[in-house]
């Protein structure tokens, strides 16, 4: 299932969101060779980074949810997940 997730980022986690973007992006690189993350980009704001959105294909809200779990920005609380949006969305073929 595809999703459109946008996840805001705490108000204080700048310094945090760049100690562990290597393994975010590291991370986010694999599950797109994969074809889990379709496309993936930061949110700016006053040209900083304040957040994320990812269009993704899992199987089901599960391995959504298992993802999440594991993912580098939720781990190192930079994404704040109480005000996360994640859309169930179907996104035109490439071909």
């Amino acid at each position: 299932m595809q999703y459109l997730i946008i996840a805001y980022d705490y108000d204080d986690a700048l310094e945090r969101r760049l100690k562990a973007r290597d393994e975010h992006v590291k991370a986010a690189r694999e599950l797109m060779a994969k074809g889990k993350i379709i496309t993936a980009g930061a949110l700016i704001e006053d040209d900083k980074m304040v957040g994320s959105s990812l269009f993704v294909d899992f199987e089901n809200d599960e391995e959504l949810d298992a993802w999440l779990e594991n993912e580098p920005y939720v781990q190192n609380k930079v994404w704040n997940l109480e005000e996360i949006q994640i859309v169930p969305v179907k996104l035109l073929p490439k071909n």
